[in-house]
């Protein structure tokens, strides 16, 4: 667990260190099998989308961890980063809105029998 930490505070740090704004941990433990954290941010526009995704990959790749799936796909609005157990969701402001992973798994709470 200190290793998914340690990975937590190096990914929150390279989103802040581009400016990344609005950082949600979301811990889904126990109601998923595929990961442990999301990790959401915001970005202003495309540029800083992928800023973003740069840093975290670079800070990543510094401390020995890469992604398993590596950002050859961009999109405009979203780049999602797999790290094992913790997934990286960079959105762009309106697609953060409308996709609103954060609702999605706070009802998964709410109606959890």
């Amino acid at each position: 667990m200190d290793e998914t930490l340690n990975k937590l505070e190096i990914i929150k740090k390279a989103i802040s260190d581009k400016i990344g704004y609005d950082i949600e941990v979301i811990d889904i433990r126990g109601k998923a099998n595929f990961a442990d954290y999301f990790v959401i941010c915001s970005a202003t526009n495309s540029s800083q989308l992928s800023a973003i995704c740069d840093n975290v990959e670079y800070e990543m790749g510094k401390a020995g961890y890469e992604a398993i799936n590596p950002s050859k796909n961009r999109s405009n609005d979203w780049i999602l980063l797999d790290y094992d157990e913790i997934i990286v969701h960079i959105f762009d402001i309106k697609a953060r809105k409308f996709y609103d992973i954060e609702r999605l798994w706070k009802e998964r709470d709410i109606n959890k029998d």
